[in-house]
């Protein structure tokens, strides 16, 4: 029987690549040209920031973690003057309507999956989470593309917000974590490049990582490292339990099963490598137990 920590980590490799249409496909990077924002920062910012309202940057480099602060003052708070935070809202979803169309067309699907993952978000605890809680707090949508879609926003969020948490407790949280995750299961060029850190920042973190004991003199994780990261990880799938604590055995699989075939279409959508670190899916049907899902990262 999976523990409920590893059932959230199992769940999380589900909706996940759902949720990521929204960053990945050209659907959704046009959405947001079309209300004035086409660089592709400032629809990534102001899109997930937009629950929130119009947040300023360092909040958001506070709470999303791992992004370089200069990175984040090219987009936010000037995309507030271009497009309000209702606007980018209508335009995230909008976006990640149409890339879902695209790769799951029979709507009945997505419907079952909507409804199945709408009543998991809804048991989110949103205390200390504070974009769970923007997410959570969104009037539903009637149309199923956009609740699923939403229904994973809030629960990616909820696992983000606690995954951040996770890393302060370890002392590796913002740049540390990326930094560290470079040596294990990360790729470090696509990742320094996603998150705006420029060499001699980078350079300078694993440097410091190396003097913690962290990293070794080779470039390579310590034993102490990969140790660090498996803590943060097994805290993040603790605080991810919340929404699947209620379910029964019977219902897990029935959520997995819906959910399986339009996150398994997502994800060519994905591009590799990417700086998401993906696992590979839980495949429900084959893997009732999600026996083959890691606890933790692995390295290489």
């Amino acid at each position: 029987m999976p523990t409920e920590r590893h059932l959230a980590r199992a769940f999380w490799t589900l909706f996940e690549p759902i949720h990521a249409v929204s960053y990945f496909s050209p659907q959704s990077r046009q959405a947001f040209a079309d209300i004035g924002l086409p660089r592709y920062w400032d629809g990534y910012f102001a899109g997930r920031a937009a629950p929130l309202g119009a947040v300023g940057g360092a909040a958001v480099v506070a709470m999303f973690g791992g992004f370089a602060p200069a990175l984040v003052r090219r987009a936010l708070p000037a995309a507030w003057s271009i497009a309000s935070p209702a606007v980018v809202l209508e335009a995230r979803l909008a976006g990640a309507e149409n890339a879902l169309r695209e790769v799951v067309p029979d709507e009945g699907v997505v419907e079952r999956a909507a409804e199945a993952l709408a009543a998991v978000a809804a048991q989110v605890d949103t205390i200390g989470r504070p974009l769970s809680a923007a997410n959570a707090a969104l009037p539903a949508d009637p149309n199923p593309y956009r609740s699923l879609w939403q229904s994973t926003a809030t629960l990616r969020e909820h696992r983000g917000d606690g995954h951040v948490i996770a890393l302060v407790t370890e002392q590796i949280a913002g740049l540390s974590s990326i930094v560290l995750r470079s040596t294990i299961d990360l790729d470090a060029p696509t990742i320094q490049k996603s998150r705006g850190w420029s060499d001699d920042e980078w350079m300078l973190e694993h440097d410091a990582l190396t003097a913690r004991g962290l990293i070794a003199a080779d470039g390579r994780v310590t034993a102490e490292g990969e140790a660090a990261v498996a803590r943060a990880e097994d805290l993040t799938n603790r605080l991810a339990t919340s929404p699947w604590a209620g379910l029964d055995s019977d219902q897990r699989l029935y959520v997995a099963s819906a959910l399986w075939p339009i996150s398994a279409a997502c994800r060519q959508l994905i591009p590799e490598p990417n700086p998401l670190a993906m696992l590979p899916s839980w495949n429900p049907f084959d893997d009732p137990e999600a026996e083959l899902v890691p606890e933790a990262p692995v390295s290489g």
